[in-house]
Order: C-alpha cells, then sequence, then structure tokens
C-alpha cells in the first residue's frame, strides 16, 4: 500500500523551466531509488533521470545539463528541475520508486503520470 502522487507540470514555451515534484507515502520500509521516465506519443516509455539512496544520480544524454534530479529524504520526495525546455521534452513524467516495504521485500511502484507540454 504505497503512494506515489505527482505535482508540478504544465505547459511552457521553449526556453522556459518546469519542476516536477513526487511525495512517496505508506507502507515504506526503505527507498532504494526514485527517478523519473517520460513517454511522448507514439513513442516508448524512456528513462530520464534516477537518484539512488547513495545520492548518485543517472541522466539520459538528451537531458544532461538541463535537468536536474534532487531529493528531501525525510519527506520521502523527490524532484524534477528541468530548465531550457525544448519542444521535444513533451511528453507525460512518471515518477516512478524503488523501495522496501519491510526489511527483505521490495517492488516498484508509480505515479499518476504529468502532462509537460513544450511550445515553439
Amino acid at each position: 500500500q504505497v503512494q506515489l502522487v505527482q505535482s508540478g507540470g504544465g505547459l511552457v514555451q521553449a526556453g522556459g523551466s518546469l519542476r516536477l515534484s513526487c511525495v512517496a507515502s505508506g507502507s515504506i520500509f526503505r527507498i532504494i531509488a526514485m527517478g523519473w521516465y517520460r513517454q511522448a506519443p507514439g513513442k516508448q516509455r524512456e528513462l530520464v533521470a534516477t537518484l539512488n539512496a547513495g545520492g548518485g544520480t543517472n541522466y539520459a544524454d538528451s537531458v544532461k545539463g538541463r535537468f536536474a534530479i534532487s531529493r528531501e529524504n525525510a519527506k520521502n520526495t523527490v524532484h524534477l528541475q528541468m530548465d531550457s525546455l525544448k519542444p521535444e521534452d513533451t511528453a507525460v513524467y512518471y515518477c516512478t520508486s524503488r523501495l522496501y516495504t519491510d526489511s527483505v521485500s521490495w517492488n516498484d511502484y508509480w505515479g499518476q503520470g504529468s502532462q509537460v507540454t513544450v511550445s515553439s
């Protein structure tokens, strides 16, 4: 019984910025990693950024230097700061978390998705 609730997103012109947030709640024993994926119309879901428990990050080449993932551990929250947005960033963005629900069992969970639209 874990929930990931996303906020943020919206419509922005090319070159603008948006900030997505994702809060995990419920039966959380320990978060292993959190991340963001996105899916554009007619395309497969792709990795955007991940953040592991030790603070290590991983970014898709297409967003390096423009996007930044961060966390607030005490609030089980992850953010995605998106700067210098391009029309090709338009997609539904999904928060995901891999976490332990007890000391030995882990699963992956997904947020509801946030629409990001970048106009030219």
